[in-house]
């Protein structure tokens, strides 16, 4: 099973490991793509008022392309690590035992604008670019990556669940994979998409898969696997499940 996460603008500084070796992250076909926008990426830190442009960022946000600038010379973390916010917060990866934290590598990937795709192990330093930034004189993000990244998530043969959001999902389509909408009910039974939130359900979904016993091989076993934890999941046919929360339980 592969499990898809979109990553996160905010990122853990610092880090204990070497510097970013690109050769050494997992998928290493991606390789020239990575050092193509890597080496970008450094570029584009030498002028600021055209890196807050092409990343949408304020003067506020000035150490964001600081650290572009020192993308090769900072220190790396895990990729499951260094990623926070919302999602991360709820998959809480931290707190995993360690098999559960080998699983969670195993089965954990994360969409990523500049590296692809990189699994929970992979070493990686603090950065900023997001799916819909523009950089100067370069083909958008999305025409870079499909027909890199395209091949590689053609040619998963375990079950992949697609957790990333619309514009990580839309660098590259991951063919057959199960999607999770979020919902929430309401006690006169209507329901509404979920919005902020929906990113802290899915990071508790990606928990459980992440570190559950079972490798269920399809959707129809994937249902189960998560009614089986007690979620009120909802499958109308295709490859499209729908987790349904409280509505009291959608800020929590």
């Amino acid at each position: 099973m592969l499990v898809l996460l979109p990553p996160s603008e905010t990122k853990a500084p610092g880090g204990d490991g070497a510097p970013l070796d690109l050769a050494a992250l997992s998928t290493p076909e991606l390789t020239p793509v990575r050092t193509e926008l890597a080496e970008a990426l450094v570029k584009l830190a030498g002028d600021v008022p055209a890196a807050r442009t092409a990343l949408g960022l304020s003067p506020a946000q000035d150490a964001e392309i600081e650290r572009n600038a020192v993308l090769f010379d900072s220190p790396t973390m895990p990729a499951l690590e260094r990623y926070t916010g919302v999602l991360y917060d709820a998959l809480d990866v931290r707190s995993l035992t360690r098999a559960q934290r080998a699983r969670a590598d195993r089965r954990l990937a994360v969409g990523s604008a500049l590296f692809g795709l990189v699994r929970g192990a992979d070493a990686i330093p603090a950065y900023r670019l997001s799916a819909g930034a523009a950089l100067p004189g370069r083909p958008t993000l999305r025409a870079v990556w499909r027909p890199a990244l395209g091949p590689v998530l053609a040619a998963v043969d375990d079950l992949v669940v697609d957790l990333r959001s619309g514009s990580y999902a839309a660098l590259a389509p991951a063919p057959g994979a199960v999607t999770v909408d979020v919902l929430s009910e309401r006690p006169d039974g209507t329901r509404a998409v979920v919005s902020h939130f929906n990113k802290a359900h899915k990071g508790r979904v990606a928990r459980l898969l992440a570190t559950t016993t079972g490798e269920p091989g399809d959707v129809v076993r994937l249902r189960a696997l998560l009614r089986r934890a007690g979620l009120h999941v909802e499958h109308d046919g295709g490859t499209k499940l729908t987790l349904v929360v409280p509505a009291d339980a959608v800020t929590r």
